[in-house]
């Protein structure tokens, strides 16, 4: 997905500025949390009816995006 700024809004207004699904209060993080816990695209449509996946997809790409501008430094061990 290209165009995630069509999915994802970032208003300091709504979730202290967290990037969130346009026109709710649900979070990128959240989404990715429960990707990431292995819930299934359908679940969380079914857990959150007014998602689409779409709206999945632009998350995964909004963090894909900010990870690629990301400057990582290793660890001192």
């Amino acid at each position: 997905m290209e165009n995630w700024q069509q999915h994802i809004s970032i208003d300091p207004g709504v979730m202290l500025g967290k990037p969130c699904i346009k026109g709710t209060r649900i979070t990128v993080e959240l989404v990715l949390e429960k990707l990431g816990a292995g819930e299934a695209e359908a679940d969380l449509i079914e857990d959150y009816p007014q998602i689409t996946r779409e709206d999945i997809l632009a998350c995964l790409t909004f963090a894909s995006t900010s990870v690629r501008n990301e400057i990582v430094l290793p660890s001192a061990s």
